[in-house]
């Protein structure tokens, strides 16, 4: 779990040299538990929301079970959606920063039931808008995605050129941009968006339709299960550990020039990873501690739909802007995270 003292020490300094109110959506969920966590951590007022529709009791509860006790009391739980813009107006009131968490994810979700995105990502995050302007919030941080890019060729990935997006998600994601843009210029709320490149760490749930890939492929190497490689597995991908987000939002909350926010940022660790070697990467990390490990072998299936073929960021503007430095690479951040999935499969594993 990311801890506050792993961040950097000007990150830190800044944080605890003045209590802030702030509010977490999707505070249930991988990322928002997360950040709820680093900021009860700082001795940070927190009011955190979720409807428990994609996050879990058992985030929160790892939350707290890492916290003081007086920190613990800092901390509010509305359970609640953010497609109710009496809820969104509700938790905004007396909030200083907003870190905008709560989304559908997934591209193949998306493609099953688009209606059901769009409710979210867009009715939900215009209700999270009007009630942040409304309450004077002075800074809205919000979770973009790197699937703005669609179909744009280009790599790195810059912030600037974007093609066609590839899936509804995509599409929702971009809306958030276009609507946070447009209430920075008409309203003056400070909005900054962080385009995420596929995060990943503990608290990521690897079970379900939907799972991503990382904590999927965990699961099923430590309980003997065939992995899936979708296409030839030469897909590749900017790998983000969770404490490099975790690091990109507080900065992007927290900074004090003029020309960082109402902009967006690519978070990523810039170092891009195919699924092949990222199959091999994990079975290594794997079989120092379970030898069995090393006979698994992974099966290739069709290509997915939606998917783009392959992503890398560049993350000069969120260095030059924000500070921005990630602390991990896709291999320390696999060491890192799979204690957490060890800890939850290990059992079943060695039995």
């Amino acid at each position: 779990m990311t801890q506050l003292s792993a961040l950097p020490a000007g990150v830190v300094a800044t944080l605890t040299a003045q209590p802030r109110r702030w509010l977490v959506t999707g505070a249930a969920g991988f990322i928002g538990s997360h950040l709820v966590e680093v900021l009860l951590q700082a001795d940070q007022k927190v009011v955190a929301l979720d409807n428990f529709s994609t996050g879990h009791q058992r985030n929160l509860d790892e939350v707290v079970a890492g916290v003081t006790a007086a920190q613990r009391g800092r901390l509010e739980f509305v359970r609640g959606d953010i497609r109710d813009l009496a809820t969104c107006a509700a938790v905004c009131t007396g909030i200083d920063v907003v870190l905008h968490q709560a989304a559908l994810g997934s591209v193949p979700r998306s493609l099953a039931d688009p209606l059901a995105t769009h409710d979210s990502n867009v009715n939900g995050f215009l209700n999270m808008l009007v009630a942040a302007r409304d309450a004077g919030v002075a800074r809205f941080v919000y979770a973009a995605s790197s699937s703005t890019y669609g179909d744009s060729p280009t790599l790195p990935k810059v912030e600037d050129v974007i093609g066609r997006p590839l899936s509804p998600y995509a599409v929702t994601k971009y809306v958030n941009e276009l609507y946070a843009d447009v209430f920075g210029r008409c309203y003056g709320l400070q909005c900054v968006g962080l385009r995420y490149f596929n995060v990943f760490g503990a608290r990521q749930d690897p079970e379900g339709a939907y799972a991503a890939v990382i904590p999927k492929w965990a699961r099923a190497l430590l309980l003997g299960d065939t992995v899936h490689i979708n296409g030839d597995g030469e897909t590749s991908r900017d790998f983000c550990y969770i404490d490099n987000t975790v690091q990109a939002n507080l900065l992007a909350a927290l900074t004090t020039r003029a020309d960082a926010v109402n902009t967006v940022y690519n978070v990523a660790a810039h170092r891009q990873t195919t699924l092949n070697q990222l199959f091999e990467a994990m079975r290594a990390e794997l079989v120092l501690r379970f030898p069995d490990i090393a006979k698994a072998r992974a099966q290739h299936q069709d290509f997915r739909a939606g998917d783009v073929r392959h992503s890398l960021a560049d993350i000069g503007r969120a260095q030059t802007l924000l500070g921005y430095v990630p602390s991990h690479d896709v291999t320390r951040g696999l060491a890192e995270a799979m204690d957490w999935y060890i800890a939850r499969f290990a059992p079943v594993a060695t039995a």
